[in-house]
């Protein structure tokens, strides 16, 4: 148990053997007879190793009860191997945490994610799938509103969203996979708003396109035409834009965006998917993002970004009926406790920035 947990926080931590060691003041060969199993840390090394890899003592003692099936990475192929492992580490630690605080109730305090009734189970062609958003969307009693909070709306309907420290350059692009059989989706938590309720909806696709997809549509373009009818529902793209276009202001597709949390070139694109603008004029307007950067970074103000508000209000609801002390909410905010408390007393902090 030790050891595959100084292994995996020092993975996480993107640390070599010999940095580690040098952290600590011992030598990577020290480290290495830890992380085989064949050697434990005196207390003082283990509160070293803690400090150094920024994780409650508590950690290393934790039960194993992860694993990740059907990984489905989006990312790009300039991704180095040592951040990815470093987010799959972070990731398996949040998952461990959410898992065994939601086990701390008597009864599961979040619903299991349930298949659509009524959406169609064999689907040949991407028109097909406008009509299965608007089924998710009647499941869950969404209608044809902007959705203010999509990840409340997954987490609600048994989707677990984690949220991680992305890399600078913005080659992770997300990730989803199951645990226990419960679907997981991770995006990153400074990520402008529009980017990742686009990655949140990409990734319900999958969840609810899996197994009625024709062999000749390609899955990745039906999650896309997915997010995007189900973040703008055609009906709401004729009512806002008509039936035909020859073009579209820019400041339009601003609005739109405030309005709905998708991005412009996501708006242009559904514009073209219904039949509103061209083909000819969607490219027209790509190369247009292309030369000015927006593809990037779009003109204006961003969307704001998505807060994941559920395990937190899980770990004072815990906390409040008495099934934990402060001590163990703190561990399971993976905050020290004395920050802990100035957030429960609400002194300041951000509770949220460790989950």
């Amino acid at each position: 148990m030790f050891n595959t947990r100084l292994h995996r926080a020092r993975k996480a931590a993107g640390l070599s053997l010999r940095d580690l060691g040098e952290r600590v003041g011992v030598s990577h060969a020290a480290i290495k007879k830890y992380e085989d199993g064949v050697a434990m840390p005196s207390s003082d090394i283990l509160i070293a190793l803690s400090r150094a890899l920024k994780v409650r003592t508590e950690y290393f003692f934790r039960p194993d009860t992860v694993a990740l099936e059907g990984i489905e990475y989006r990312k790009r192929s300039s991704l180095p191997k040592k951040r990815l492992d470093a987010i799959t580490h972070e990731i398996i630690d949040q998952i461990e945490r959410r898992i065994e605080l939601e086990n701390l109730f008597p009864q599961p305090p979040v619903k299991s994610f349930a298949m659509i009734n009524g959406a169609v189970d064999h689907i040949s062609s991407m028109d097909q799938i406008e009509k299965v958003a608007e089924s998710v969307r009647s499941e869950w009693c969404l209608g044809l509103d902007p959705i203010p909070d999509l990840i409340d709306v997954l987490e609600t309907n048994g989707i677990r969203v984690f949220m991680i420290e992305a890399d600078a350059e913005n080659k992770f692009d997300g990730l989803a996979a199951r645990v226990n059989g419960m679907p997981i989706v991770v995006v990153g938590r400074h990520w402008p708003g529009d980017r990742q309720r686009f990655t949140l909806a990409h990734e319900l696709g999958h969840l609810i396109l899996e197994g009625r997809l024709a062999d000749d549509l390609d899955e990745e373009m039906a999650c896309n035409r997915f997010a995007g009818a189900f973040l703008f529902p055609q009906a709401s793209v004729l009512q806002e834009l008509g039936q035909h276009r020859n073009a579209i202001e820019l400041k339009e597709l601003g609005l739109l965006k405030e309005e709905f949390g998708l991005s412009m070139a996501g708006i242009l694109y559904r514009a073209r998917d219904l039949g509103i603008i061209t083909p000819a004029y969607r490219e027209e307007q790509a190369k247009l993002f292309r030369f000015k950067g927006w593809f990037r970074k779009e003109p204006g103000n961003a969307y704001p970004s998505e807060k994941a508000h559920l395990f937190e209000q899980l770990v004072f609801h815990a906390l409040a009926e008495e099934y934990i002390g402060e001590s163990k909410a703190a561990e399971l905010m993976n905050m020290p406790l004395q920050q802990f408390r100035r957030v429960r007393s609400m002194e300041g902090g951000d509770a949220a920035v460790n989950q």
